[in-house]
């Protein structure tokens, strides 16, 4: 396998960094599925890219809100960024998750097998309660596509890509021209609370971080009060306009 690999990186035509990292995945899984440690192949070590997040501004929020006419979309959107929720936790919410007198939202066992409770903002909880009169869902709050008979029940939750879609279909009706993806909605939500003046420490409990390192590189992106970056153009400007220059 180490051969393998090795004349991955080796040939004329070497393929992407990608298509590798792709294939130590796999068989990292393959050693899953057999029950074997992972050293058991002493597979290479795979470095992340070291990028930082898109963060959509407030008003960006805004007009995706906006432009979505389905008040299904809106709500989808509404927790993907208000309660910064993944797209599977979205996926899994149920009626009973949602508490509507103490505005919590209780994910269940999500990424780490591990529960919390977001908190739910006043204004998707009159949406959340018009969305469940109008639409009835029995069980998930999002259902998917009906069972297949004609007037079937809907016995399924909505599909990652019908919330993929969602997102990506709105943000660009709405004119951003960011390449907006569901995760980038949860970005948004731990920059903006940064911003708000949230500690870090309430940040990692609310995104459900095991770690606080994923939680800090928030900090490279939010732009707090005191510390609000400016360009020093800014200041020519304002000298050469007092001098009449």
């Amino acid at each position: 396998m180490k051969d393998y690999l090795y004349e991955l990186q080796q040939r004329s035509k070497t393929p992407s960094q990608t298509y590798f990292k792709h294939t130590v995945y796999g068989l990292r899984f393959l050693l899953k599925t057999e029950g074997l440690a992972y050293d058991h192949l002493h597979l290479p070590a795979i470095k992340r890219d070291k990028q930082l997040p898109v963060i959509l501004s407030r008003e960006e929020i805004w007009r995706m809100l906006q432009t979505a006419t389905l008040l299904k979309h809106k709500i989808l959107i509404g927790l993907l960024y208000g309660c910064g929720l993944r797209c599977m936790e979205v996926r899994n919410l149920r009626l009973k998750d949602l508490d509507f007198d103490r505005k919590l939202v209780h994910i269940v066992q999500s990424k780490g097998n591990k529960d919390r409770y977001v908190p739910l903002s006043a204004h998707l909880v009159r949406g959340i309660k018009k969305y469940i009169s109008a639409e009835h869902p029995a069980d998930w709050l999002f259902n998917g596509q009906p069972n297949g008979r004609s007037g079937g029940d809907f016995d399924s939750r909505y599909s990652q890509r019908g919330v993929q879609w969602v997102v990506t279909s709105i943000a660009r009706q709405a004119g951003i021209i960011k390449e907006v993806h569901t995760h980038m909605l949860r970005h948004s939500y731990a920059t903006h609370l940064l911003e708000d003046g949230v500690n870090i420490i309430t940040v990692q409990k609310l995104l459900g971080h095991a770690n606080i390192e994923n939680t800090m590189v928030y900090l490279h992106v939010c732009q707090t009060p005191d510390q609000l970056p400016h360009s020093p153009l800014d200041k020519v400007f304002a000298l050469c306009s007092r001098t009449g220059k």
